[in-house]
C-alpha cells in the first residue's frame, strides 16, 4: 500500500476483546469501521473441581500483550502505519473476578470465572440474612437477583477461603476487579502507577453497585462485607483512563502512549456495535453464553418475568446513563466446545454444523445444557444439563442438532420473557458473535422464534463497540456517534422455513425437559465440588453395608467349604 493511500485510512481505533474463550485485539478505521487486522488467542480455562470454572490473570494480560504486537506486525505487513491507531477500546466478559497484589502486580488467586458455581453455600449463607430468602430483594438497587453469576459473592468466596488475600486485605495491598480493571491496570503501569478504574457497564454486574446513583453501595457492600477501599474507580464508557506503557517482561510496547478511552462489558459492547441506541432496540449475542440485550433508554425497567436490569452504556462523562433489560443463557457456545473436548465426538467447534446439517433433525432427542444450572429466566442452580429422548436410532449428528437447537430454545425463552416485560414483540432479531458463522444454527432460530433473525456482515460487533466508544471519547474525538455520521450495515437475512404449529410443538418438547433437569443437585455437595457417593450418608452406609455382608457371606462360604471337607476326610 502506497504512502499516500496509507494517509486515506485516516485515524485508526484498537480494541481489546477478552472473552471467556479467546482474547483478541482488533483494529478498525474510525470513518468507515471497516476491520483492518486482528489476532486471536483461545484462553484455557481450569476446572479444579465439580462447578469450578477458573483462568489464570496472567495469562490473560499475556494474550492481550500477544495479540497487541501480532496485529502490529500485521498492520506494518500491510503497510499500515500502526501510529494511525489513536485510542483502545476495552471489552470483556463480566462478573469474572480478580484479586491481585499492588504492591507486586501480582494476583493472589485465579481468575473466578462467571460461570462458576462453588459459590452456592456463599449463597445460601447470606440469604438467611434476607428477610424471607428473597433473592430479589436488592433487585431495586442492583437490577439483579442473588446469584452465584454476580461478583460480590465471588469475592465473598475469595475472602473466606484464601489466606493470601485476607492477608492482602488486612495490609492494604488487596486490589479488586472485573477483567477490565485488571487489564486496564496493567496496561497502564500496574505497580507502577497503574490506573485501578472500571466502568458503569461492568460496576453494575458485581451487586455491589447502585444502579440509580452510579456508585459503590455502602449497604450493599456491608451486607456482602466486602471492604471498600480494595474497589475500583468507577467511570463512564467513554472517558480517557490512562496511557498505554511498555511491558518490560514482554518487550511489548507498540503502542506505547495510546489512550484507553473505551470500556464496556462485551454484552453492552455489543448492543453498542449493532447499534442498538433507541428504546426498544434489541440484540442477541451467540458467545460462550447467550445474551439478549434489550435498550429501555434512560429509564430502567424491572421485569417480572425473570430478566435483569442492568446498564447498558454512558458514553461520556456527562451523558446520559442507558438501561436494559437483559436474559443470560449461561451455556451457548460452551455446549459445543463441551461435543469437541468431552465427548470428542467433534474434532473442531466448526464441524458441528456439518453434522446437524446431515441430521437435519433431531429426531425427538432434546438437550438442556445446564452444566451452571440455568440462568434467566429460571434462576435455578439446583439444574443439570440432561439429554433425553434417545432411541437406538439417535446418533452423534442427532445430538449435534439438538445442541444447536437447545441454544435456540433458550434464546426463544429469553425472548418471550423480554416481548412480555416491554409490551411490544420484537418482529426481527438482530444477532452477533461467534456461532452467528454457523448458517444451519441462525436457520434453526428463525424457524424456532417465527421472525426473521438479522446478521451483519461484519460479526464482530463486541470490538467494534468498544472501538467506537473509544474513538468518541472526549479529547480523543475521532468517531462520531451521531446517528446521521454511523456507518450504514450490511446484512444476511435468515426468514422462518417451518409452520409455526410445529415450531410450538417442538419448543413444548424442550420445555418439558427443561422441567426434569431441575432440583439434580444440593448445595452442599456443588459448593464443595465432592461428587463421592459417600457424601450422601444414606447411600453411604448402604453401600458400606452391602460390602460387609458380601465379605460375610464369603466369609461363611469359605468356611461351610472347610467343613464339608473335614466331614469327607473323616469319613
Amino acid at each position: 500500500m502506497a504512502a499516500s493511500n496509507r494517509m486515506m485510512l485516516g485515524p485508526l481505533v484498537g480494541s481489546i476483546d477478552q472473552g471467556t474463550s479467546s482474547t483478541r485485539f482488533l483494529v478498525f478505521n474510525a470513518k468507515t469501521s471497516e476491520l483492518l487486522s486482528h489476532h486471536q488467542v483461545e484462553i484455557v480455562q481450569k476446572f479444579p473441581k465439580e462447578g469450578w470454572v477458573e483462568q489464570d490473570p496472567k495469562e490473560i494480560l499475556n494474550s492481550v500483550h500477544e495479540c497487541v504486537e501480532k496485529t502490529c506486525e500485521k498492520l506494518q505487513q500491510l503497510n499500515i502505519d500502526i501510529t494511525n491507531i489513536k485510542a483502545i477500546g476495552v471489552s470483556n466478559q463480566r462478573e469474572t473476578t480478580v484479586v491481585w497484589d499492588k504492591t507486586t502486580g501480582e494476583p493472589l488467586y485465579n481468575a473466578i470465572v462467571w460461570l462458576d458455581l462453588r459459590t452456592q453455600a456463599t449463597v445460601d449463607r447470606l440469604l438467611k440474612k434476607i428477610p424471607g430468602k428473597n433473592k430479589s430483594f436488592f433487585k431495586f438497587r442492583t437490577g439483579l437477583p442473588l446469584s452465584t453469576y454476580f461478583s460480590a459473592v465471588k469475592l465473598r468466596w475469595l475472602l473466606d477461603n484464601v489466606e493470601e488475600i485476607k492477608q492482602a486485605v488486612g495490609d492494604g495491598r488487596a486490589m479488586f476487579g472485573t477483567i477490565d480493571s485488571w487489564l486496564i491496570w496493567s496496561l497502564t503501569g500496574g505497580k507502577n502507577g497503574g490506573v485501578h478504574c472500571t466502568d458503569v457497564t461492568n460496576a453494575s454486574r458485581t451487586m455491589l453497585f447502585n444502579i440509580h446513583s452510579l456508585e459503590w453501595d455502602p449497604e450493599l457492600c456491608q451486607f456482602f462485607d466486602i471492604p471498600m477501599e480494595i474497589l475500583p474507580k468507577v467511570r463512564s464508557s467513554s472517558e480517557i483512563y490512562g496511557l498505554m506503557k511498555i511491558c518490560p517482561s514482554l518487550k511489548s510496547g507498540a503502542l506505547t502512549g495510546v489512550p484507553i478511552s473505551g470500556c464496556l462489558g462485551d454484552q453492552s459492547a455489543a448492543l453498542v456495535g449493532q447499534m442498538c441506541f433507541q428504546d426498544g432496540q434489541a440484540k442477541n449475542t451467540y458467545g460462550t453464553g447467550c445474551f439478549l440485550l434489550c435498550n429501555t433508554g434512560q429509564k430502567s425497567v424491572f421485569s417480572e418475568h425473570g430478566l435483569l436490569t442492568t446498564i447498558a452504556y454512558k458514553l461520556g462523562r456527562d451523558k446520559p446513563v442507558c438501561y436494559a433489560l437483559e436474559g443470560s443463557v449461561a451455556i451457548a457456545g460452551a455446549v459445543v466446545r463441551w461435543l469437541r473436548d468431552n465427548l470428542g465426538i467433534l474434532k473442531t467447534s466448526q464441524e458441528v454444523e456439518k453434522l446437524a446439517a446431515e441430521a437435519g433433525t433431531s429426531y425427538g432427542c432434546y438437550f438442556v445444557p445446564a452444566f451452571s444450572g440455568l440462568y434467566a429466566p429460571y434462576w435455578e442452580p439446583s439444574a443439570r444439563g440432561i439429554i433425553c429422548g434417545l432411541t437406538q436410532f439417535t446418533n452423534k449428528n442427532h445430538i449435534a442438532f439438538a445442541a444447536l437447537e437447545a441454544v435456540c430454545f433458550q434464546t426463544r425463552e429469553l425472548l418471550d420473557a423480554i416481548n412480555k416485560d416491554c409490551g411490544v414483540p420484537l418482529n426481527q432479531l438482530q444477532v452477533d458473535g461467534g456461532m452467528t458463522n454457523n448458517k444451519v444454527l441462525m436457520q434453526l432460530q428463525s424457524d424456532i422464534l417465527c421472525i426473521p433473525v438479522v446478521k451483519p456482515s461484519m460479526p464482530e460487533t463486541t470490538a467494534l463497540g468498544a472501538a467506537m466508544a473509544a474513538g468518541a471519547a472526549e479529547g480523543v474525538g475521532i468517531w462520531s456517534l451521531n446517528p446521521g455520521d454511523l456507518t450504514a450495515v450490511t446484512c444476511e437475512r435468515f426468514e422462518p422455513q417451518i409452520n409455526p404449529e410445529e415450531s410450538e410443538f417442538r419448543f413444548a418438547r424442550w420445555k418439558k425437559a427443561v422441567m426434569k433437569s431441575m432440583d439434580w443437585v444440593t448445595s452442599d455437595i456443588s459448593s464443595n465440588g465432592d461428587s463421592s457417593i459417600f457424601s450422601s450418608l444414606p447411600l453411604g452406609l448402604y453401600i458400606m453395608s452391602s460390602m460387609i455382608m458380601l465379605i460375610g457371606a464369603k466369609y461363611i462360604s469359605v468356611i461351610s467349604l472347610v467343613g464339608l471337607k473335614i466331614e469327607s476326610t473323616e469319613d
